[in-house]
């Protein structure tokens, strides 16, 4: 797939680089297509693997990752015609960046104990937020396994945690930004790499 230069994000906003950080360039690196086909592609990859859909249950991180586990729950239903849970998971409690939430606004309607768990996020980065969800996730019951499922991976990993699933592996630095759109809360399918413009320094040099 070319990855096509197509506008500048101020990362103020949907950059989620900070106000005063400068202007960043987006480079797209999957649009509704390439997400449509990725996702496809990991349905059948998580139902070889598990070898059909049997005691098998998704769940989705929020905020972006319950909409990609919802495709995916949808997906792998269309593909072994026998339906396939999907669930999301409110992680805020189990952060250990930020204080304690009251409200948790996970929602898993069905027994976790003993179910084969495909635990969905849309971007892997520390894999922080993944320690979280697994911490979460065990308050609601004793699954048989867990298998990890992200759209991207933008490495440098500071847990060990590792994606059993992936649709994408992405080079970047650590003041990259990774924005993924989705159409049930953005208006669209996109995701988008946001280079730092390079210092002075570095632009000479």
């Amino acid at each position: 797939m070319l990855m096509l230069l197509r506008f500048l994000l101020p990362s103020g906003g949907q950059g989620r680089g900070g106000v005063d950080s400068p202007r960043y360039m987006g480079v797209v690196l999957m649009d509704a297509g390439d997400m449509r086909r990725t996702l496809g592609r990991m349905a059948h990859e998580i139902l070889e693997a598990n070898a059909g859909a049997e005691n098998l249950v998704v769940i989705g991180v929020l905020r972006r990752g319950w909409p990609v586990a919802k495709r995916l729950a949808f997906l792998m239903t269309q593909i072994e015609g026998t339906t396939v849970p999907c669930a999301k998971l409110d992680v805020t409690s189990a952060r250990d960046d930020r204080p304690p939430a009251d409200v948790d606004a996970s929602e898993i309607p069905f027994d976790l104990n003993g179910k084969r768990v495909v635990l969905v996020d849309e971007v892997i980065y520390t894999g922080r937020t993944i320690r979280a969800a697994l911490d979460a996730l065990m308050r609601h019951g004793r699954p048989a396994q867990v298998k990890l499922a992200v759209l991207i991976d933008r490495g440098h990993r500071e847990l060990p945690i590792a994606a059993d699933y992936c649709g994408k592996v992405v080079a970047t630095d650590r003041t990259d930004h990774v924005l993924v759109k989705v159409n049930e809360y953005d208006g669209e399918d996109l995701v988008v790499l946001e280079k730092a413009p390079p210092t002075p320094e570095r632009a000479y040099g």
